[in-house]
């Protein structure tokens, strides 16, 4: 694979991967590099199934390989929710404070130790003419009471991650990012893609 477009138009979602990708001689593009206009409708029920549908959609249109990935939280005691609604979870503008002050209402009486939950991202590798590489990784951790911390984004600030006792928004970006679910998927990815090349 020589060349690989990231199916976003977040400058530091493609740095992230580029940062990735660097060692395997692969040419890094993204949506901005492609002029692409049109909106992706993501009406799957799973991340893995928006990730593809993502990733499908451009290789088809492009004849590329393409990555794309979606990513959310889901709490054990909402049964799950927000998960693939996680960026809408209060409305259709993307609000994060909003969304945080919804979970924090909807956990108001759940005790501590029921309080588990994890952040979830689903990659998707297309490639015409080939079977989609779909991974998921997990950081697992737990609901807090009320926001702290200023690094991060969405529900960074009501986040533990397993073992802390700060949230994923007090944590700096590089201790973000060793454990993140990002971060995890994004090893699935390197670990088959060595195995493509070898």
């Amino acid at each position: 694979m020589k060349e690989l477009v990231i199916a976003t138009k977040n400058a530091g979602k493609v740095k992230e991967f580029k940062e990735m990708l660097k060692d395997f001689g692969i040419e890094v593009k993204s949506l901005l590099d492609l002029d692409f206009e049109g909106d992706i409708v993501e009406d799957g029920l799973t991340f893995e199934e928006n990730a593809t549908i993502k990733a499908e959609t451009i290789a088809e249109w492009k004849g590329i390989p393409v990555l794309a990935d979606d990513s959310g939280l889901e709490i054990d005691a909402l049964d799950g929710r927000p998960g693939v609604y996680s960026a809408r979870y209060a409305g259709e503008e993307k609000d994060d404070v909003k969304n945080m002050e919804k979970v924090l209402e909807e956990m108001q009486q759940v005790p501590d130790e029921q309080r588990t939950a994890r952040f979830v991202c689903s990659v998707a590798v297309a490639r015409p003419g080939h079977p989609t590489f779909v991974e998921r990784g997990t950081c697992e951790g737990s609901i807090g009471r009320e926001p702290r911390g200023t690094n991060g984004f969405g529900y960074d600030p009501i986040f533990y991650p397993e073992g802390a006792d700060r949230s994923m928004a007090e944590h700096d970006p590089s201790e973000k990012n060793a454990i993140s679910h990002r971060r995890n998927a994004i090893k699935k990815v390197e670990e088959w893609l060595k195995n493509q090349n070898s």
